[in-house]
């Protein structure tokens, strides 16, 4: 595994709605708040549908003594995360991890490039801050469907003025990725939060201008796809045994509760420890990891249990049951 989790108890100490459909809470652990990097998260444990479940949230700002700043989009298709947070008051007890990074920066570029699809401008709020404490030359790109769903928007104004720039769909505002990349200093760095269909669009620009793919650093949502979230059969090739995987949980949950172990570490789309062997397809894969290429999604050969969905029947190569051993 690549990071050591230590669980802490700790209070919800506040939360605010900061757009239509996007809560702040602030966590406050009983032990203190940990030193984070900007871009960091922590993993919050939920009591969803009568049962134990984690979910992951990005942490908002820098690091801070009141807590750990996340915020929490309201989301009818979600796995019930989003409900369970809403449905917290202040003053309720919860367990959270410890933070961790998987985005890594190099703070010694001569320019940024940042860009935000929705609710993931949660991580790029400490970016921001960070950078510009620094002074670098720095661009934020926020695209929403309006101006008044975008959350940390006068926080955002306030820092970087008129090198903020919002592209709201409903104003016609579009964000031209080509027109964005193009002319950034060779060695200038990209950084990105949003979903699937943001994140895919941004790679193939980037990789047609002909920059180095280590210079775009991205960090995704698994509950993003490019498919409607909805459910879905998977067999198991050697036994043909089937497994609905229901709207509401992911296939990584449905394999180990029909009794399959199934190893993970992320459990968001960016490790491939629980990437299934895929024998065959009925329908189509929604690949929402950022773990595979694109060319491999295209292959249909694997999937990340953890994230990825489907449309139709999926068969995967034999998995261990505990019961068979």
């Amino acid at each position: 595994m690549r990071f050591a989790e230590t669980w802490s108890p700790c209070t919800v100490a506040a939360m605010r709605d900061v757009a239509p459909q996007i809560r702040e809470f602030v966590l406050r652990p009983d032990g203190g708040v940990s030193a984070f990097a900007v871009g960091s998260h922590i993993n919050v444990n939920l009591l969803i549908d009568g049962q134990p479940q984690t979910r992951s949230y990005s942490l908002v700002g820098e690091a801070g003594t009141d807590g750990y700043r996340i915020a929490v989009r309201l989301a009818p298709d979600s796995r019930g995360g989003s409900r369970a947070m809403w449905a917290l008051k202040p003053g309720a007890q919860i367990e959270v991890s410890s933070p961790c990074s998987l985005l890594e920066l190099d703070w010694r570029r001569p320019a940024y490039c940042l860009i935000a699809g929705g609710i993931g401008i949660t991580p790029i709020v400490g970016i921001t801050s960070a950078l510009a404490r620094r002074g670098a030359d720095v661009m934020l790109h926020y695209c929403v469907r309006s101006r008044r769903e975008a959350a940390f928007l006068d926080e955002l104004s306030a820092q970087l003025g008129d090198r903020l720039v919002v592209h709201a769909s409903d104003e016609g505002q579009r964000l031209d990725l080509d027109a964005t990349f193009a002319p950034l200093p060779a060695d200038a760095m990209a950084v990105l939060c949003g979903p699937m269909r943001l994140l895919e669009a941004a790679r193939r620009s980037w990789n047609g201008l002909g920059r180095p793919a280590t210079d775009l650093r991205y960090e995704t949502f698994g509950s993003s796809g490019l498919l409607p979230t909805e459910a879905f059969r998977l067999r198991i090739g050697a036994s043909g045994e089937e497994i609905v995987v229901a709207q509401g949980e992911t296939l990584l949950h449905a394999l180990n509760a029909a009794g399959h172990e199934v190893m993970s570490d992320c459990e968001r789309g960016e490790c491939g420890v629980c990437a299934l062997d895929v024998v065959a397809v009925d329908g189509q894969i929604d690949h929402r990891d950022v773990f595979f290429s694109e060319h491999q999604k295209q292959e249909n050969r694997k999937m990340c249990a953890c994230v990825s969905r489907a449309v139709g029947t999926v068969t995967v190569d034999t998995l261990y049951r505990r019961d068979a051993a």
